[in-house]
């Protein structure tokens, strides 16, 4: 087998090689990006990892405390802290996460604001089972703004911590996600239409070359 045989095998071989269409890398890449996008939305709904910031909680001291809302009336199990989309009847559940706080007296009380009326209060004690429980009905109250106040007392002493919240108010949707998303797809769209129609125009050119 000569030189000039073994040069014409190679082109063939190389020709024979048949390159991944564009469109392939286009649906490759946008599946990529909807598992980002499906993956970075359920990291955010699932917010309060010892590593992220949980809205629901009161720092109180070197300790904390999560803050949650229910609304059985209206919807069951849900829980709320910063928004409470209904007005009603609302379960408060203070929850400890540490134990040191249950070696102290600790006070609660929600006000609407900017008044500072007092909707519930629960004096001073020390908690052992690390959970407070109380009830409001904010109907009679009305939909606004009010504060979570969580209170230590100890040898004469007051350090005070609030939490901010709304009732009759639903959370707002971020859509950031969402638009980011839409321009990805499409810069992807317009990349791909010319880079298929730069593909096209040099196969039609090398068809169009003379054979020596």
């Amino acid at each position: 087998m000569n030189i000039k045989t073994l040069t014409i095998l190679a082109d063939t071989t190389e020709n024979n090689k048949k390159p991944i269409h564009p469109s392939h890398w286009f649906w490759r890449i946008l599946s990529s990006l909807i598992l980002i996008a499906t993956f970075s939305t359920t990291s955010y709904a699932h917010r309060g990892a010892p590593d992220q910031i949980d809205a629901c909680r009161i720092k109180v001291g070197y300790e904390k405390i999560h803050f949650t809302a229910y609304t059985p009336k209206f919807s069951k199990n849900q829980g709320y802290c910063q928004f409470i989309p209904n007005v009603g009847v609302t379960s408060l559940v203070f929850d400890y996460e540490g134990k040191k706080l249950r070696d102290v007296s600790i006070e609660f009380e929600v006000t609407k604001e900017p008044e500072g009326t007092r909707v519930f209060y629960q004096a001073p004690k020390k908690i052992k089972t690390g959970t407070v429980n109380g009830t409001v009905d904010f109907a009679k109250f009305g939909e606004g703004d009010y504060l979570a106040h969580v209170t230590i007392v100890h040898n004469g002493e007051k350090l005070d911590s609030h939490l901010p919240f709304a009732v009759g108010v639903s959370e707002p949707q971020s859509h950031w996600a969402l638009y980011l998303f839409a321009g990805l797809v499409l810069a992807l769209v317009v990349f791909f239409t010319k880079l298929t129609r730069a593909n096209k125009k040099e196969v039609e050119n090398n068809d169009n070359e003379p054979v020596e």
